[in-house]
């Protein structure tokens, strides 16, 4: 054998297992080969002067390397099983919160110190909310912010190169199984190991999806989650995220009873774009540094949609929207929300007389003419609804860039070890559709290295 184990991804849940797997010599041989570049060298080259827009690069610096695409995110770990994936039915909801406390002490350990960890318990902003028809999810919220962020996984992979063999720009084409081994197949060489491990986030669901053919694993569809990034002055909902930081809040919609949720909070923060696929989508980040807040907030409205007969590919109903997006802007659009319900397309005159000024660069336009009309009412309800506990949400100025489409994985059959029908091939983080989180993904990692550790009386 050329490795003892080799992960195939360098995102939170490759990581955390390779930390796990080497964090005691047991004199396992460790390699993990990523599609990406390691850290250092991930430059996204949108600098907002010579070029302003995603030109598809051929290896996404956001979305690949090392860190995975939650490297440059604003590094918030949520310590709940209500939310960020089903992690808990696999392996219990004591062991998954057990395994999220130990991944944020190693965030502590390794450069995190010193960040707050926010809880929503026992607030009296839970009241507020279901005294307005919504309800906020229970979690405790580590912000590392995105600089912080950064440090932890900076200093994570120093410890690990020296333990673990790193590929960096060497996706992997092919896992071919066969006797009890596997081999991995890249355009520089084939390698091959005993307990190999999969773990290549949502930037990698066509890739798991063409493996799983090739090796006849079982999967099943997943959601696709669309909607929109909502920017306001961070007074707004200061009241809010002074106690919570992140609040996910849940609200039915009266007209079709679909659930809209917030996502991905970032106080003072920034919006961004993000490349998945060759598809330009939109985010946010938000920083620990106060030097580098804005005095504004932003936060994704997101309504889930999933399909089964006959239909059943979602997450190429999410490209599609998406697409459609990127056809009619060139990238990501921006609308005021005064111009949305009036059924009019923001041009750059409204944007420029606008009372708030957006911190990406996006192209003016109508998301009315790219996004359904089922998930535009939803969004629009929910606004409304998030007005009544934090007054301005509804303003004219309120800015909503779209689209914003979360692309989960084909689900894949897995037991409760996250272990597929081949003995000692396992697929973790959002890559294996359990996932959502940096979290969740993060605790599988550890989860599959301690019970590779097990197997062979290691740990």
């Amino acid at each position: 054998m050329d490795y003892d184990v080799i992960i195939i991804g360098a995102g939170p849940g490759g990581i955390y297992a390779a930390y796990e797997l080497t964090k005691e010599d047991h004199g396992l041989k460790v390699a993990v080969f990523e599609s990406g570049n390691e850290l250092e060298k991930r430059k996204c080259p949108i600098d907002g002067d010579k070029v302003k827009a995603c030109i598809n690069c051929k290896h996404c610096s956001i979305m690949s390397g090392f860190g995975g695409a939650g490297a440059f995110s604003d590094g918030k770990y949520n310590i709940t099983n209500d939310f960020g994936g089903t992690l808990h039915e696999y392996i219990g909801k004591e062991k998954a919160t057990e395994l999220m406390r130990y991944v944020d002490d190693i965030n502590m350990s390794h450069g995190g110190e010193g960040t707050k960890l926010y809880s929503t318990a026992n607030s009296s902003f839970k009241k507020l909310c279901r005294q307005n028809g919504l309800l906020l999810l229970d979690a405790s919220v580590r912000h590392l912010g995105t600089d912080k962020n950064y440090v932890v996984l900076g200093n994570l992979y120093n410890e690990l190169k020296e333990k673990v063999d790193f590929f960096f720009l060497t996706p992997v084409r092919h896992i071919k199984a066969e006797d009890g081994s596997y081999s991995v197949i890249t355009d520089k060489g084939e390698y091959t190991c005993s307990k190999c491990i999969v773990s290549v986030g949502r930037s990698g669901s066509k890739w798991i999806e063409e493996i799983c053919g090739e090796l006849d694993i079982p999967t099943e569809s997943n959601r696709v989650d669309i909607g929109v990034r909502v920017e306001l002055p961070a007074a707004l909902f200061s009241h809010i995220t002074d106690e919570l930081y992140e609040s996910k809040i849940v609200y039915r919609t009266e007209k079709f009873e679909d659930k809209v949720r917030t996502f991905c909070m970032n106080p003072h923060g920034s919006v961004v774009n993000e490349n998945t696929n060759g598809i330009v989508t939109v985010n946010g980040h938000s920083y620990e540094d106060p030097e580098k807040q804005t005095d504004m907030t932003n936060f994704a409205l997101l309504v889930s949609k999933h399909f089964s007969v006959p239909f059943k590919d979602s997450n190429g109903y999410g490209e599609s929207i998406a697409r459609l997006s990127n056809m009619l802007g060139g990238g990501v659009i921006v609308q005021r929300f005064g111009d949305l319900i009036r059924g009019r397309r923001t041009n750059y005159k409204r944007l420029a007389d606008s009372f708030v000024t957006p911190t990406l660069k996006a192209e003016p336009g109508d998301l009315s003419l790219v996004l359904p009309k089922r998930i535009l009412d939803g969004i629009i309800e929910m606004i409304y609804a998030l007005d009544k506990i934090a007054p301005g949400t509804a303003n004219d100025d309120t800015l909503l860039y779209g689209v914003e489409v979360k692309f989960y994985n084909m689900e894949v059959s897995l037991d409760d070890h996250l272990e597929t029908e081949y003995d000692g091939l396992y697929v973790i983080g959002d890559g294996s559709g359990v996932t959502h989180s940096l979290s969740h993904a993060s605790a599988s990692g550890v989860f599959v290295a301690r019970d590779i550790l097990s197997k062979q009386n290691l740990s």
